[in-house]
């Protein structure tokens, strides 16, 4: 079964309300299995428009990352981020190649 990813890019415009989202999503997160591939660090755009923070999270699979973007207790963080940053997000399936 392939794994499945959220992958998060983000402008923060409000650092420190951004960073009670990160205590709040973290738990949620760990609780549904994912791990950090990406989290901030440096990046260089080398083609297009990207925002300046990534954000890669793996998981067990496809439905384990939708279920956890979809819990309540995400749903809860969602709104701590809403207005301390701007995203693009998406989930997506890995490839097993």
């Amino acid at each position: 079964m392939p794994k499945g990813y959220i992958i998060a890019l983000v402008t923060v415009t409000d650092p420190e309300a951004y960073k009670l989202y990160q205590q709040a999503g973290g738990p949620v997160f760990a609780s549904h299995g994912a791990k950090f591939l990406v989290r901030g660090g440096t990046q260089t755009t080398v083609e297009g428009d990207m925002r300046p923070r990534s954000v890669i999270l793996e998981f067990p699979s496809l439905q384990a990352a939708t279920d956890c973007y979809n819990s309540p207790e995400y749903q809860a963080a969602i709104a701590l981020r809403i207005n301390a940053s701007a995203a693009d997000i998406c989930i997506i399936e890995g490839w097993e190649g």
